[in-house]
């Protein structure tokens, strides 16, 4: 077993949340290592659409993660080019019925408050945003600031900045354990294959937190959400923005362990449509469903009838790291000093990325982050 020189940090996690954690170490100045079991982006980032929402968060910790994440994928965007297709193409929330639409306008109201631009759209002028959008919709609200990148893409340009900043990244070993001194502090991690000492750890492992968390002696209960995406066979632009019914961030919010699915269609640079959302809870259960593909296809026909002769050329699923509060871990752990948390972002992850890796690079250096992590404090789960 190999030992390395002293780091700064061990980030234990190569999807696009650590690859961010690592931007922004290494931006900082820190002498950062990126450890992960697979390859960049094989877990949760590699299943996902790359979606950076605003459009489905109501006020509150999250929503105020959202807009500076929404700032800074900007800012990344600019940096990095167009590497990562970023598209800012906005987004359009539908409602099918006049309650539905009026639920919206109070939702897009309370987020109106904290920054998030929501312009209402009636069922007339729908079609200006959406040709090819089903008729008979009651109205929608357009957001502006939706955007959209492709994940893995995000993740290997993150990850290979940091490389260019000084950063190591190690692939296809797994973290077998965190090692604490007598003061119960972190000092570093370990691997079948070497050894790499750090006073920080931070456990961006995704579905898997949870473990990693208790290889350090405490409690993270990060669960697996499945979630299926079907990809049509390439396409002109028929769709301009990312659309969904409004009944999806009601799914986003709920804790229930059953199948849910809405209607969530996009466009993609390359051609292919993607439609989602699904999401259950059944363990790293892998097996394909038909019930759940069948239901995606159909939602998705029943907002763009168009979409209803068009191939489905592959479906593929992944697992979000599910919190019971729906929020994610993000910050130092009290209970173990060096260590850090940045998981359990479920669909959100992406989205969220460049703001968590930057409050986590503010703490690493002693500043003071820009948003109070209390909320997102992974002892609030202490049993």
């Amino acid at each position: 077993m190999s030992r390395r020189p002293p780091l700064d940090v061990v980030v234990v996690g190569a999807g696009v949340v650590g690859a961010a954690c690592a931007y922004y170490a290494a931006r900082a100045g820190l002498a950062v290592a990126v450890v992960d079991r697979g390859p960049v982006a094989g877990g949760t980032t590699g299943a996902g659409e790359g979606n950076l929402l605003l459009s489905d968060k109501g006020p509150g910790p999250e929503l105020d993660l959202a807009v500076l994440s929404s700032r800074l994928w900007r800012e990344l965007a600019e940096e990095l080019g167009a590497a990562m297709e970023y598209e800012p193409k906005g987004g359009v929330v539908v409602a099918s019925t006049e309650a539905g639409q009026q639920a919206l306008r109070e939702f897009a109201a309370t987020q109106s408050a904290v920054g998030v631009e929501a312009e209402e759209v009636p069922a007339e002028r729908l079609h200006e945003l959406e040709p090819h959008l089903a008729p008979g919709l009651a109205g929608g609200f357009h957001y502006p600031q939706d955007a959209q990148v492709q994940p893995a893409l995000a993740a290997a340009h993150l990850l290979r900045e940091a490389r260019r900043m000084g950063a190591e990244l190690i692939t296809g070993e797994s973290v077998t354990a965190i090692d604490l001194g007598p003061d119960g502090a972190v000092r570093g991690v370990r691997t079948a294959q070497r050894e790499l000492a750090a006073p920080a750890v931070v456990n961006a492992a995704g579905t898997w937190g949870g473990e990693l968390a208790q290889m350090a002696g405490v409690h993270l209960p990060v669960m697996p959400r499945r979630g299926f995406v079907l990809v049509t066979e390439p396409l002109p632009r028929i769709v301009r923005h990312k659309v969904y019914a409004a009944d999806y961030v009601a799914d986003v919010a709920s804790g229930s362990a059953d199948l849910q699915t809405s209607g969530v269609v996009e466009g993609t640079p390359g051609g292919p449509v993607l439609i989602g959302a699904s999401r259950e809870r059944v363990g790293f259960d892998r097996t394909l469903s038909q019930e759940v593909l069948r239901r995606l296809a159909g939602q998705a026909a029943a907002l763009f009838p168009v979409l209803a002769e068009v191939t489905v050329m592959r479906a593929y699923r992944g697992f979000r790291p599910y919190l019971p509060d729906h929020l994610p871990a993000i910050g130092a752990d009290a209970r173990v000093p060096g260590l850090y948390h940045a998981c359990g972002h479920e669909g959100a992850g992406i989205g969220l990325a460049p703001a968590t890796g930057l409050l986590i690079s503010e703490q690493l250096t002693g500043k003071r982050p820009e948003l109070d992590l209390a909320p997102f404090g992974a002892d609030r789960f202490a049993r």
